[in-house]
């Protein structure tokens, strides 16, 4: 694969050369245009370099959605420096872990998660200075507010000190056991995620994304807020995803053409009483999804509501920078996460990594240039996930004869019962396409007769709320052998997610452990 930046700051400074005046971000009133983004990033990397930023520097995000969050991804590109965005929505004794281990020198926060990050620099010795995108606390010689500090840092022309192999962002797992693991990508392996992207989606400066899912999450990150200046595009930023009117409001105000979500945001958005002029006059032409498998029921309700635009699944992990499959445009197989991205390679193996034919469920590994550079400060980790440059990536899947690539299962959710193999999916699957059910969790539990067996959380959909759990099981034993039907059927007002709609399962077992 060929390079055509060596970081995405150059990407940026080629891009103003091409289109000084085009607007690249739209945020509720404001808009700038590539050369005024450029300017905020230059001013923004000067003043970082006068608290003390340096190459290979870690500067933490605990930031939400906003051009502060942006302009400082690419002035800390500038210096060489390493950002760390981190999930909005953990409490502080989780910061002060992925902090302590990454080591940041600098953390840029804002008004709304103080209660969490206030203290961060009194507890964390490595971290000198809190940068606050709105009102500080405090104004001390350690808590600084984002505009003055810009505003007061006279830009000088430095040139990019980041390199193709240099370490761009630490993406930490949400990590299913233990402390969360920091996934280090390089300046290469994002850029080889946009190269690919570009390639899969046929994107061209016309296109325009709309963000509001988190900016630290790695797939919002990459392929929704450094893709479209690959592009040479444009994007609009949604603060906060609720109310959710405002996401479909500025999509068809601004004219969005491409809208990536998850699951979570489809189920709403096809229950959502949209309005006529939004369904014959959008201007999306591609819904991508990713995160978790979108049911069978979702996809077809898709189809029928929006038929000017295709739906496209993918998949990817953070260990990926983090984009591996996507369907392609025109060839989309249900259910199918699609073949793998340009110049990655995928394979299914069993248990001593030995490739298995075509159709049979194992492993699916990934090699290419999006595979991280190693779990920061775990060796033992690193090399339990990468083997002679293949990822493991611990979810069970299956390649068909065109080399589409089916998710069947997480391997750590995979249920054995009596010996046989059980893929909590293909429960959740069925039971989503009752129409009681708006979503299903199925996990594991031991037994003593059976060694495990299934147990399902649900939501139930409005107007179902006297549907039994019995009820439940007597319609899925019309589609399901029976030693599939879980054993039990709870009830939940809301299962637990991520901040991108991923049911937290862990959270269930240790639930259903109590």
């Amino acid at each position: 694969m060929t390079y055509p930046y060596d970081n995405f700051y150059g990407m940026l400074s080629e891009a103003v050369e091409t289109y000084p005046r085009k607007t690249v971000i739209f945020i509720e009133t404001k808009k700038y245009t590539y050369r005024e983004f450029l300017e905020r990033v230059d001013r923004t990397a000067r003043a970082l370099e006068l608290l003390g930023v340096t190459k290979n520097d870690t500067v933490a995000l605990i930031c939400p959605n906003s051009v502060e969050f942006v302009q400082s991804v690419f002035a800390i590109n500038k210096l060489g420096a390493i950002s760390v965005p981190i999930n909005t929505m953990l409490k502080n004794e989780e910061y002060r872990y992925i902090l302590n281990d990454c080591g940041a020198k600098v953390l840029i926060t804002g008004s709304k998660m103080a209660k969490e990050t206030a203290d961060l620099c009194d507890s964390v010795e490595s971290l000198r200075h809190t940068i606050w995108i709105d009102r500080a606390p405090r104004e001390d010689h350690k808590h600084t507010v984002f505009d003055e500090m810009v505003n007061a840092a006279l830009h000088t022309h430095l040139s990019a000190s980041s390199h193709l192999d240099d370490t761009a962002v630490i993406f930490y797992t949400s990590g299913t056991t233990g402390h969360p693991k920091g996934a280090m990508i390089s300046n290469r392996n994002l850029m080889s995620n946009l190269i690919a992207a570009q390639e899969r989606f046929n994107l061209t400066p016309r296109d325009r994304f709309i963000v509001y899912l988190p900016m630290f999450h790695s797939f919002t990150f990459a392929i929704m807020v450094i893709l479209p200046f690959f592009i040479r595009g444009s994007f609009v930023i949604i603060p906060s995803i609720l109310p959710f009117s405002t996401i479909i409001k500025q999509t068809f105000l601004k004219r969005v053409t491409i809208f990536m979500g998850v699951p979570d945001i489809y189920n709403a958005l096809i229950r959502a009483k949209l309005p006529w002029y939004f369904l014959w006059f959008n201007s999306i032409r591609c819904f991508i999804s990713g995160g978790s498998a979108l049911s069978r029921d979702t996809l077809d309700k898709f189809e029928s509501t929006f038929r000017r635009a295709v739906m496209l699944e993918g998949y990817g992990l953070s260990e990926c920078s983090p984009a591996v499959a996507i369907n392609p445009i025109g060839r989309q197989k249900t259910l199918s996460v699609g073949p793998p991205l340009y110049g990655y390679e995928v394979k299914v193996v069993d248990d001593e990594m030995l490739e298995l034919p075509i159709g049979e469920v194992g492993e699916l590994i990934v090699r290419g240039d999006c595979v991280m550079q190693g779990y920061l400060n775990n060796l033992a980790a690193t090399e339990e996930a990468i083997h002679n440059g293949w990822l493991r990536t611990g979810d069970m899947a299956k390649i068909d004869e065109d080399g589409y690539i089916y998710i069947v299962d997480r391997i750590k959710d995979l249920i054995i019962s009596k010996g046989i193999n059980i893929y909590p999916r293909q429960i959740e699957e069925q039971m989503m396409l009752l129409p009681s059910v708006k979503l299903a969790a199925v996990i594991g539990i031991s037994d003593p007769h059976s060694g495990e067996v299934p147990i399902a959380y649900i939501e139930l959909e409005e107007g179902y709320e006297k549907t039994s759990p019995s009820q439940i099981k007597s319609e899925l034993k019309e589609h399901l052998a029976a030693f599939k039907i879980p054993k039990t059927i709870t009830v939940v007002e809301s299962l637990p997610k991520t901040a991108t709609g991923k049911v937290l399962k862990r959270i269930l077992k240790d639930k259903s452990a109590s």
